[in-house]
């Protein structure tokens, strides 16, 4: 994957909780290791309170795809900022687009 300053890495489903709800906007997002599916990642995307997580993973051909809600047109994209920056409209298969990105703490 390429280097992303909103990638986090392999952090628990109650850290995400954490670090969304203290950024506390709609739209706030990050990205991070699937922890039931090896090799894949999750983008959480804060709206109204909720945490949704969407599964994003980089097919065998190379390119990237995101699970979105049923009836909704298989995207794919050549780099995960390019499905990220689809993500940014309104109306692509999310509860909310992707807006505030939150970066990861340099260490």
């Amino acid at each position: 994957m390429e280097e992303l300053a909103e990638y986090h890495g392999p952090i628990s489903k109650s850290q995400v909780e954490e670090i969304l709800n203290e950024a506390g906007r709609d739209g706030s997002y990050l990205i991070r290791d699937s922890m039931s599916a090896a090799g894949s990642y999750c983008i959480c995307v804060l709206c109204a309170g909720w945490i949704y997580t969407y599964r994003v993973f980089k097919r065998k051909d190379g390119l990237w795809t995101i699970e979105v809600a049923p009836g909704m047109k298989e995207r794919l994209f050549r780099k995960l900022s390019n499905l990220i920056d689809a993500f940014k409209i309104p109306d692509q298969g999310i509860s909310v687009p992707l807006l505030y990105p939150v970066n990861k703490p340099k260490q």
